[in-house]
C-alpha cells in the first residue's frame, strides 16, 4: 500500500471531499481502497459481519457520474459508511449480533441509514455488534469478537457494543460509521478505539428500523475521525421522523457550520473528586492533562458534587436496561434450544425477576436524577468527565460480572444528557485513552463547539494505529 494510499484511507470527510470535488480522486477509488484494506485487514480484525462488495461499487460508480454531471448529493457524497448490525437495510439480513435465531431480511432501511444514502454516502457493509447489544467490552461469545487495532499483538477488547463500527473506522477501513448508544455504546468503543463517538439526546435521531434493546436510553450515533466530521454526519441524520414517536420533536438544525464559534468562558464542570477513586491512574493522568488544555483555551473548570452518583445511577440505568430487555426479548432468551452469549442472555433474564412496580420506581428515580442533574447544571455549560475508567484490556483479562466500562457511560443515558468522546492521550503501552464532553439534553452544539477547539489545540485525533499500512 502506498503512503498516498494510507493517507486516504486515514482520511477526514471534510479531506475526502476537497479531493473529491477537486477531481484528485474519485468515489469508486475510494470504495475500492477501503474494500481492498478491508479484505487484507478484516480476517484479523473481525469489524464486519457482511461486505455489500458489487452494491458499494456500483453505488459509487454512480456517485461519481452524478458528480461528473455536477450533482451533489450532500455533505458525504462519495464516502464510505458502516452501520452496525442493528440496523435494518431493505434486502439485507439484520442479525443483530445473534445466532439464536436466523438473521432477518430487512422490509425497510433504517431512516438514519436512509439519510446517510440521500447524502451521498456509501454503505459497505454491517459491523459487529455485542449480541442485542448488551454489553461494554465488545465481547461476542457466539460471533466472535473485533480485534482493538492499537495492540496487533495482544488481542484486547475494543469496546461495546458499536464493537466493529469504532473498530472500522479506526483501521481505516470505512470513513465513517453509526452505532447505537444504551449505555455508552458509541462512546465505550470510540474511546477504546482513539476515534470519535457521539451519543445523541434521546430521539435526535430517528430509531426507526433498529433492533431494540431498551427503548427509553438507545440512541444513535455517529463515530467518525474527528469532531468536524461527527457534526456532519449528525446534521444528516438528525431530525424529526414521523415513523419514530420519540424522535417527532428533534429540532431541524445544521449544527456543522457552527463549529468554529468561540469557546472562551464556557464553564465545564470535572469529575468530582469522590468519583476520581473509580479511575485507574494512567486515565487520570490524561484526563487532568486534557483537563489542562480545555484550561488554556480560556475553559472555567467547576468542582461540584454529582446529585446522583455514578455508581448510583449505574445500577439504576442497568436495572431499567435488564427490564426493558426482558420485556423485548425474553421470550427468545428464555429458550433452552438456542445458542446465546451467555452473559447477554444473564443480563437479560435478570429482567425477568424486576416487577411491574420495581420497574415504576426505577422511571421514578431516573425522573428525580434527571431534575436533578438538570439544577445542577445551571451554572455549567458542559461536563469532562473521563469516557472510560481504564483503558482497553485484553480478552483473556475480562470478567463479565464486573463493568467498569458502564460507570462513565450509563449515567449520561440514564439523564438523558448528550456526549461526545474526544481522543485525548495514550497509556504507556499506546492504548488510546479518551474524554467526553458532555452536555445538557440538545446541548450537542455546545460539546461539539467545544471538541472542535480541543482538536483544534491538540493532535491526539490525528494518530492512527501502527502496523495496518
Amino acid at each position: 500500500m502506498t503512503t498516498l494510499d494510507t493517507e486516504l484511507a486515514f482520511a477526514t470527510i471534510g479531506r475526502l471531499q476537497a479531493l473529491l470535488d477537486a477531481g484528485e480522486i474519485c468515489s469508486r477509488e475510494l470504495v475500492d481502497l477501503h474494500l481492498s484494506r478491508i479484505a487484507r485487514l478484516d480476517p484479523g480484525l473481525h469489524a464486519y459481519v457482511d461486505v455489500h462488495v458489487a452494491q458499494s461499487q456500483s453505488a459509487a460508480d454512480g456517485l461519481d457520474a452524478l458528480r461528473r454531471a455536477g450533482v451533489k448529493l450532500g455533505p458525504l457524497h462519495g464516502v464510505t459508511v458502516a452501520v452496525k448490525d442493528l440496523f435494518d437495510i431493505e434486502g439485507w439480513p439484520t442479525s443483530a449480533g445473534s445466532v439464536a435465531r436466523p438473521p432477518r431480511i430487512g422490509e425497510v432501511t433504517a431512516t438514519a441509514v436512509h439519510r446517510l444514502r440521500q447524502a451521498g454516502a456509501v454503505v459497505l457493509g454491517k459491523t459487529h455488534t455485542v449480541e442485542f447489544a448488551f454489553g461494554g467490552w465488545g465481547t461476542n461469545a457466539v460471533m466472535g469478537t473485533p480485534w482493538n487495532p492499537w495492540d496487533l499483538t495482544t488481542r484486547r477488547v475494543p469496546g461495546g457494543s458499536s464493537s466493529g463500527s469504532a473498530v472500522a473506522v479506526a483501521a481505516g477501513m470505512a470513513c465513517a460509521a453509526i452505532g447505537t448508544d444504551t449505555g455508552g455504546s458509541v462512546r465505550i468503543p470510540a474511546g477504546l478505539c482513539g476515534v470519535v463517538g457521539l451519543k445523541t439526546t434521546h430521539g435526535m435521531v430517528s430509531r426507526h428500523g433498529l433492533v431494540e434493546l431498551c427503548p427509553t436510553h438507545d440512541t444513535v450515533g455517529p463515530i467518525t475521525r474527528d469532531v468536524a466530521d461527527c457534526a456532519l454526519l449528525l446534521d444528516v441524520i438528525a431530525g424529526p421522523d414521523p415513523l419514530d414517536a420519540a424522535s417527532r420533536s428533534s429540532p431541524v438544525r445544521r449544527l456543522a457550520p457552527s463549529l468554529r464559534f468561540p469557546v472562551a468562558g464556557m464553564r465545564a464542570w470535572v469529575l468530582p473528586d469522590g468519583e476520581r477513586q473509580h479511575v485507574d491512574a494512567e486515565v487520570l493522568s490524561v484526563y487532568d492533562a486534557a483537563l489542562q488544555a480545555f484550561q488554556d483555551l480560556d475553559v472555567t473548570l467547576v468542582r461540584q458534587p454529582l446529585p446522583t452518583s455514578l455508581t448510583e445511577a449505574m445500577q439504576i440505568a442497568g436495572q431499567l436496561m435488564s427490564a426493558e430487555g426482558y420485556a423485548n426479548l425474553g421470550a427468545l432468551f428464555e429458550r433452552d434450544d438456542l445458542d446465546f452469549d451467555p452473559h447477554v442472555r444473564r443480563r437479560i433474564l435478570l429482567g425477568r425477576d424486576i416487577s411491574a412496580a420495581r420497574y415504576q420506581q426505577l422511571l421514578a428515580a431516573r425522573a428525580h436524577a434527571q431534575a436533578a442533574m438538570q439544577q445542577a447544571m445551571m451554572n455549567v455549560d458542559v461536563c469532562i468527565f473521563p469516557t472510560n475508567a481504564i483503558a482497553a484490556i485484553p480478552v483473556s483479562d475480562v470478567d463479565e460480572l464486573l463493568t467498569p466500562l458502564s460507570l462513565l457511560g450509563r449515567f449520561v443515558n440514564l439523564l438523558d444528557l448528550c456526549s461526545l468522546a474526544l481522543p485525548a492521550g495514550f497509556t504507556r503501552q499506546g492504548l488510546p485513552v479518551s474524554v467526553q464532553v458532555i452536555g445538557p439534553g440538545l446541548g450537542e452544539l455546545q460539546a461539539l463547539q467545544l471538541g472542535h477547539a480541543y482538536q483544534q489545540a491538540t493532535c491526539w485525533h490525528l494518530a492512527h494505529p501502527r502496523g495496518l499500512d
